[in-house]
């Protein structure tokens, strides 16, 4: 189970400012910030621009005995369960995805959240080759090699990452401590989203 340790709008603003040239660099890629640094629109939510329909998914709950993951004093950014339907859907199965560039090669060695940034923007780009998006994901399971010294930076780039794209309900989630398959790989991500079935894949690039 995740631990809870993170604020409201001001939380999710300082996950807003990158604190390295390697972090800046993944959140322009990802369409966050523009080229002056400044925060971008997120992209339109399925729906808005597409007729495919997103998949109906409400957030589980029991407040009588459990809180929710965001009302700590720093929100941390997932639900505590989701119930989907799956009668006419298709399920993708996005394998532990981490901060690997194009050839194969760890990018951004020893910067945990530029690291964080360029696994979100792996996975983002693995969803658009199914034509899904983040707001298609249902559960994350999040591997952090020193999850003591890292966790708060996880928390507050998910959070701004989340916050920004609009997710609603948020994704359940775990977070594990792991030793990954590099040495110098410190964050991993595996990631379950439910589309409307039906839908062709997209050719490969």
């Amino acid at each position: 189970m995740e631990q809870g340790t993170g604020g409201t709008a001001e939380a999710r603003a300082s996950g807003l400012r990158p604190a390295s040239d390697a972090e800046r660099e993944e959140m322009t890629a990802l369409g966050m910030l523009s080229g002056s640094g400044e925060l971008l629109a997120p992209p339109p939510k399925p729906g808005v621009t597409s007729t495919r329909p997103v998949v109906p998914r409400r957030a589980i709950t029991a407040h009588q005995v459990l809180n929710e993951a965001y009302a700590y004093p720093r929100p941390s950014s997932f639900a505590r369960g989701i119930r989907f339907d799956p009668a006419g859907t298709s399920l993708l199965l996005i394998s532990g995805t981490a901060s690997v560039d194009e050839a194969g090669l760890t990018a951004h060695a020893g910067d945990f959240r530029a690291q964080l940034w360029r696994t979100y923007r792996n996975i983002t780009a693995l969803l658009a080759a199914e034509g899904a998006t983040w707001h298609d994901i249902v559960r994350t399971t999040c591997y952090l090699r020193d999850i003591e010294r890292d966790y708060k930076d996880f928390n507050e780039v998910r959070t701004a990452f989340f916050g920004w794209l609009g997710l609603d309900p948020l994704p359940a989630s775990t977070g594990i401590q792991a030793r990954l398959c590099r040495e110098d790989l410190l964050v991993e991500i595996e990631a379950i989203a439910v589309v409307a079935a039906g839908k062709p894949a997209a050719s490969p690039a």
